[in-house]
């Protein structure tokens, strides 16, 4: 129950934060096939393919990890992330885009990335009942865009790993 009770007013702060303004700025980008978004402010970088180097021993999430201008970033597959199928044999490489935390640089690798959209904060809704319980975790809520819902990604729920 107490859980419960965090878990909403967590909602409710989330919520509050988001009509505090007439508009907020997002990155969207695509993970099999799902438009999501990512507050612009939290985006350091974007970046094509990358090499990546494996890191023994680390969670599946971790894809490994990649130099970015000398600086060691710790790559994390979305698609292990959300608990989505690996990418197809010979899909295009994910895109990079790179978030700070505590000092630290983290890649996000994303199927594509799209644009920079304004979301006004009347659009936005929280989380479905009916939303995976792995993408609701991580998710900030939702907003609608034509025919499609965009997921808003909380970059500090996607690096809470393990």
């Amino acid at each position: 129950m107490e859980t419960e009770m965090r878990a909403a007013a967590k909602a409710r702060s989330s919520a509050a934060v988001m009509t505090d303004s007439a508009a907020e700025m997002f990155l969207t980008l695509t993970v099999a096939g799902q438009l999501c978004g990512v507050p612009v402010l939290a985006v350091r970088d974007i970046l094509t393919a990358q090499a990546i180097t494996r890191v023994p021993l680390a969670p599946r999430e971790v894809a490994g990890s990649l130099n970015l201008r000398g600086r060691i970033v710790t790559a994390i597959d979305l698609r292990r992330r959300l608990g989505l199928p690996p990418r197809a044999a010979g899909a295009p490489v994910p895109m990079s885009v790179v978030v700070e935390q505590g000092g630290e640089l983290y890649s996000l690798l994303s199927d594509s990335v799209g644009e920079v959209l304004p979301l006004r904060a009347s659009g936005f809704a929280g989380n479905p009942p009916t939303l995976d319980p792995v993408w609701r975790e991580v998710s900030r809520a939702v907003h609608r865009q034509d025919d499609r819902l965009l997921i808003v990604l909380d970059v500090d729920r996607i690096l809470a790993i393990g």
